[in-house]
């Protein structure tokens, strides 16, 4: 996911603001995880004061370089997996008849992944024209799960996500357009599940801990049965509030079947309407380590424009943080994307996506799935792992 997101951030007019390093800079902000935080030495400091004093408020980041010891290690294509780490909870479904339930479990499903996150406020490599990532999952259950995303047209295939950055003073934001959609094969009569995103804050950019917030709201919904969830993911207000807060409600046609609540890195519970009572959705404190390991090819054998591959030069130099070769190997990529750029304008071509295409209005893989799961699996293995050896003891395991 772009890192930073939309905002309404504004200078905090009836504060000064206070040196870094000061005593009270130093506390962690209240409510939040020292891993949530990040402290800029003062040579890193004054790199992101440099870079500000060139931008102005509202301000579009895309063209935006930005200084590479903010970077997470690996694509913003990789990043998106985090979602698909607690398939448990939404194995089974397809055996429960209840619409409802099915519907809060895919919305547990979802919700899950976003405790899983960086130490600190970093930002994840902006995919390139054509980059994609693909990986595998071996579920306990002896199933298996694929993921593939593609960078087309500066969009990124995953569902279909337009992350846009702006400058807001002394935060930055990234709005995360689109939508993520989630079919249960085995329940083919309940068609998709439509899943918006929330806008990513970096606030203190300029003064103060820099802090990662997730806010505003998102939906969910089941068109054919009805179904509707309204998310709200809270910010935490410069007087009051908390970090991380989520609330919610679901409806089935209109009436209420209950509401959300919690903490999205903590604990999240679901209040029955007709019940009145109360379950864990998902706790991340207790089940956030439990997440399902991915597998994907080793980088030897990915393609050139492999997300792992092409980035390898970048992710090495930040792993031995030698920022001056994270430097020039992430000028390098960026010097071959525009270098790319310019040659199809010139020749008035267009970039052809490998694994999806543009049909009625969205983005569609370029595959009918099989009916069959024996042979949906087999026909998407093939098609995702077409030039690897997916299928042998050569794929390497990666950290979730």
């Amino acid at each position: 996911m772009g890192l930073f997101s939309q905002a309404g951030s504004h200078f905090r007019a009836a504060t000064a603001p206070k040196p870094r390093g000061s005593l009270e800079d130093d506390r962690t902000p209240s409510d939040t995880e020292a891993d949530d935080i990040s402290i800029l030495d003062e040579n890193e400091g004054s790199i992101i004061s440099s870079l500000i004093s060139q931008l102005r408020v509202g301000m579009d980041l895309s063209r935006v370089t930005f200084p590479t010891f903010v970077l997470e290690p690996r694509s913003m294509l990789e990043r998106i997996t985090d979602f698909m780490s607690h398939p448990d909870l939404i194995f089974g479904q397809v055996n429960c008849n209840d619409p409802e339930e099915r519907f809060i479990r895919v919305l547990q499903y979802y919700l899950a992944g976003w405790h899983i996150k960086p130490k600190g406020v970093k930002k994840p490599y902006n995919p390139v024209l054509g980059e994609f990532f693909r990986c595998r999952y071996d579920y306990p259950d002896g199933s298996q799960g694929f993921y593939i995303a593609e960078q087309a047209n500066r969009v990124s295939i995953l569902g279909e996500l337009r992350p846009k950055s702006r400058f807001l003073g002394n935060s930055v934001s990234t709005t995360m357009e689109g939508e993520n959609r989630v079919t249960l094969l085995g329940v083919p009569d309940d068609g998709e599940y439509i899943i918006t995103m929330p806008n990513m804050y970096a606030r203190g950019i300029l003064f103060g801990k820099m802090v990662l917030e997730l806010g505003d709201t998102c939906t969910a919904k089941n068109e054919k049965n009805g179904l509707l969830a309204d998310l709200e993911f809270k910010t935490k207000g410069f007087f009051s509030g908390t970090y991380n807060a989520i609330a919610g409600r679901i409806r089935h046609n209109n009436a209420d079947v209950g509401e959300l609540g919690g903490r999205w890195s903590h604990i999240m519970d679901f209040k029955s309407t007709k019940t009145g009572q109360k379950r864990v959705l998902f706790d991340a404190v207790k089940e956030g380590q439990n997440m399902a390991p991915k597998w994907v090819p080793p980088e030897e054998e990915q393609e050139a424009n492999e997300s792992r591959r092409l980035w390898q030069g970048l992710t090495v130099a930040i792993g031995q943080k030698d920022m001056e070769a994270a430097t020039d190997a992430k000028s390098a990529v960026e010097d071959a994307q525009r270098e790319r750029r310019k040659q199809l304008d010139e020749s008035g071509g267009k970039h052809v996506p490998r694994f999806f295409e543009y049909k009625n209005g969205r983005w569609v893989i370029k595959l009918t799935v099989p009916s069959d799961p024996e042979e949906a699996t087999r026909a998407v293995k093939d098609w995702i792992f077409s030039t690897t050896t997916s299928g042998s003891s050569t794929l390497a395991k990666a950290a979730p």
